[in-house]
């Protein structure tokens, strides 16, 4: 009692030295335990929270993949509480295999970022020599749906840099977009106002913008034009796309339903 009525002086003071105020109605002093970030500290060690084990317990059955990973990220939480954790949820996550494989960053270099925007949002691939590090998607802003397609799919591409920051500052990298004329969007004399604001977080990154066809850019295309559950996007259909764009296979739809009509295989060179 006397330490914590050392620490707790010392907490005080600090706060009255630099003007600082707590209130006292959320302040609670001389508690036997406490709950922190789903567990329950105490003079005998943590504890798993007790409401959140009801949660666990009470949890409906899970029907779709999302679920399914809602709810092992929830009890894995707690899986040094439980012994044979990862044996116990071994079923469970043996179903969950067929998702995509993503990889973590290995070192620097490699980098290539795959860009689309869409009047239904933007999406963006981030791949490491070959391999998927992650996706990412959203919907349009009410602002960004005035946009002119040039600034559309720029958003994209500030999008896809701003979230990978991380791993994107300092390195030198291509991205790849679907829209021609952002290829040559360093060397445009007249820019506007927001496209001058977006070149000047352009200019920190070491990257090219490179023409990709939207046939090619399938991931990123597909982000971008339905809001679609990222645990069904395969690496596996990216690396096929890869190899249809390599031998020039040209695919054509007879409806906006997406139906597959008619497949034209020949040479581009040829009219």
């Amino acid at each position: 009692m006397e330490e914590h009525a050392a620490h707790l002086r010392l907490v005080l003071e600090v706060l009255r030295q630099n003007l600082l105020y707590a209130k006292l109605s959320k302040c609670k002093f001389w508690m036997s335990s406490v709950s922190f970030l789903g567990h329950v500290v105490s003079a005998e060690g943590i504890a798993v929270d007790p409401a959140k084990a009801e949660a666990v317990l009470n949890w409906p059955r899970p029907t779709k993949v999302t679920e399914m990973k809602s709810f092992l990220g929830l009890a894995g939480y707690y899986r040094r509480f439980i012994e044979g954790f990862s044996r116990i949820a071994r079923p469970l996550t043996q179903l969950l295999k067929k998702g995509p494989v993503l990889v973590l960053p290995c070192g620097s270099g490699g980098f290539v970022v795959y860009c689309d925007a869409s009047y239904q949002g933007l999406g963006a691939v981030l791949m490491q020599n070959g391999r998927v590090v992650a996706y990412a998607s959203r919907q349009l802003k009410v602002h960004e749906q005035n946009y002119p397609t040039h600034d559309l799919e720029l958003v994209a591409v500030v999008f896809a840099l701003k979230l990978w920051r991380h791993y994107l500052y300092g390195e030198t990298f291509e991205i790849f977009t679907d829209h021609k004329s952002l290829k040559y969007l360093f060397s445009h004399n007249e820019l506007n106002m927001r496209q001058r604001r977006w070149m000047e977080l352009l200019k920190d990154y070491d990257c090219t913008i490179s023409y990709h066809p939207g046939r090619a850019n399938v991931v990123a295309d597909a982000l971008s034009h339905k809001s679609t559950s990222l645990a069904s996007i395969f690496v596996e259909e990216w690396r096929l796309c890869e190899k249809v764009n390599e031998i020039r296979i040209r695919v054509g739809f007879s409806s906006n339903e997406g139906i597959l009509a008619t497949m034209i295989i020949g040479s581009e060179l040829v009219d």
